[in-house]
């Protein structure tokens, strides 16, 4: 399990996420990067990546 400070990084004194965060849970929930989506592991919260040509 990757530790959660791998999910943030200071810049200038200030906090900045480096993963997606759900729009239906709120912060302090990430989405789960897979090669096709992004997805939610509490709600099923599902964004599709569109393919570039």
């Amino acid at each position: 399990m990757p530790r959660v400070s791998n999910y943030y990084k200071i810049e200038n004194g200030k906090l900045i996420r480096l993963k997606k965060t759900c729009p239906k849970c709120g912060d302090g929930y990430f989405l789960a990067e897979h090669e096709d989506r992004w997805s939610c592991g509490n709600c099923g919260y599902t964004e599709f990546k569109v393919k570039k040509k």
